[in-house]
């Protein structure tokens, strides 16, 4: 597992077990886990953001903290904010990871993951030119959203 995914995973059961809502320190966290702070920052931007139903605040400083909360919402109103935040274009790590956080909010099954990250795989899009694949990527993903939604 990349630790990456281990700094994902381990505040995210920070989350479940704290009713959704965790105060890190990103040194301590970054102690704990063996890794850098920077990694704690990277993770908390890409996998922690408004766009996939999380709100992140911090305070700088001697005392300083890392809150992150969990937004409670119904499955098509997260579902609609996931499709308006997609925009024009749409990496394939970062499809995978809104994919995995839906997944881990049973927002559909593993089956349906799967067939979702199959079709946006670059596999799937070879011979879509390099640089069309990301505006192709993010119109799949979200006409598969809307399907869901529907």
């Amino acid at each position: 597992m990349r630790m990456s995914d281990l700094v994902a995973q381990y505040i995210l059961e920070m989350l479940d077990a704290q009713n959704g809502s965790a105060e890190i320190q990103r040194n301590e966290l970054a102690g704990n886990l063996g890794c850098v702070p920077s990694q704690i920052n990277y993770v908390i931007t890409s996998r922690f953001t408004p766009e996939q139903g999380y709100i992140v605040e911090s305070r700088r400083g001697g005392g300083g903290y890392i809150r992150i909360s969990r937004v409670k919402m119904d499955n098509g109103t997260a579902l609609m904010h996931i499709i308006n935040s997609i925009g024009d274009s749409l990496d394939k790590s970062t499809a995978e990871a809104m994919l995995t956080n839906m997944l881990q909010r049973q927002m559909f099954s593993m089956q349906t993951a799967k067939v979702m990250s199959t079709v946006m795989s670059d596999r799937t899009l070879r011979n879509v030119e390099q640089e069309k694949r990301d505006t192709v990527r993010a119109d799949l993903f979200k006409n598969m959203l809307l399907t869901i939604l529907s």
